[in-house]
């Protein structure tokens, strides 16, 4: 005989994403610097491409994975933007059953592929430095070729597993997602009638794996960069030096700080108000491709030049 407080929802066809649980009545507003927000990294990450495309000088290891990047960042927000706005404007909540796994697996699959792209930054950063003489003759084009295959194929097959295990088991208490997209541990919260655990660890693996070993690649190749730069000889060598490193840096914080506080918090933090969750989650998709072709954008002077060179010539 069945629980008669469980609801049986094996034959389930579509999800139900709530939003931000307790802001509703806020969500018009709300959609205002989320639009904002999706409208400059569309912009800002086309432009990207666009001048790194158009300008032969720039077709150099450090521009072909920030192009990857952008791409990534683009596929990024344009996986969970329209249907938040969506919800945001028309109230449309629900989202088919494939729809949402779809979603989950190019969120997931892109966000592991960032982190990747940043130690390739990494690891050009460091050769660039530490090895500038070898620099053409190390990062070939087909070497960066195989980097870009590398870690595109590291994200498709580690997130498989979650779809895979989101598809065999049943879903017994309800079909509503507090959340405004599909994410893999909101999901998972909704199996309350199947042993979960080996979802949730293997969640907590791909975390470590991606956040832990690339952090670890990406420290250790700055470790050596740094050692480099303060073995230069005077101040501004130094400064300037360290300067190329700038840009790289401040997308690695954005990028991994919200990150691992919110899948920490999705784990960890049950006393955490449920709408704290979904905003950090947002803004940890949100920021980082608004942000990366701004900060790219000032603090590379070959982007700045070429840009403004761009606006001038066509004004």
């Amino acid at each position: 005989m069945s629980d008669s407080n469980t609801t049986d929802f094996s034959n389930l066809s579509t999800f139900i994403l709530l939003g931000i649980p307790g802001l509703e009545a806020a969500h018009v507003w709300i959609s205002i610097p989320f639009c904002a927000m999706y409208a400059i990294a569309i912009l800002g990450n086309f432009t990207i491409l666009f001048i790194v495309k158009r300008e032969p000088s720039l077709h150099e290891p450090m521009y072909y994975f920030l192009c990857m990047m952008a791409i990534t960042d683009l596929v990024l927000s344009t996986s969970t933007l329209p249907k938040m706005l969506s919800i945001f404007w028309f109230n449309s909540r629900e989202i088919d059953f494939s729809a949402c796994l779809t979603q989950m697996y190019f969120l997931h699959c892109f966000l592991v592929t960032e982190s990747g792209i940043l130690v390739a930054m990494a690891l050009d950063r460091y050769v660039a430095i530490c090895d500038p003489l070898r620099h053409s003759i190390i990062l070939t084009n087909p070497l960066v070729a195989k980097i870009g295959v590398g870690v595109v194929l590291r994200g498709s097959i580690l997130v498989l597993p979650y779809i895979l295990l989101a598809r065999r088991w049943p879903y017994c208490r309800t079909n509503i997602i507090p959340h405004l997209y599909c994410v893999h541990m909101a999901v998972v919260k909704l199996l309350a009638c199947a042993d979960t655990r080996v979802s949730s660890y293997y969640g907590l693996f791909v975390l470590l794996c991606v956040m832990g070993l690339d952090g670890i690649f990406i420290a250790v190749s700055y470790t050596h960069i740094l050692r480099a730069i303060f073995s230069l000889p005077t101040k501004d060598a130094r400064l300037k030096t360290f300067g190329t490193c700038v840009s790289h840096l401040c997308v690695i914080l954005i990028f991994y700080i919200p990150g691992l506080f919110s899948s920490l918090t999705y784990r960890f933090g049950q006393n955490v108000p449920l709408h704290f969750h979904v905003l950090i989650g947002n803004m940890n998709l949100l920021v980082p491709p608004m942000v990366n072709p701004i900060i790219y954008g000032v603090r590379t002077k070959q982007i700045r030049d070429r840009l403004l060179r761009f606006i001038t010539h066509k004004g």
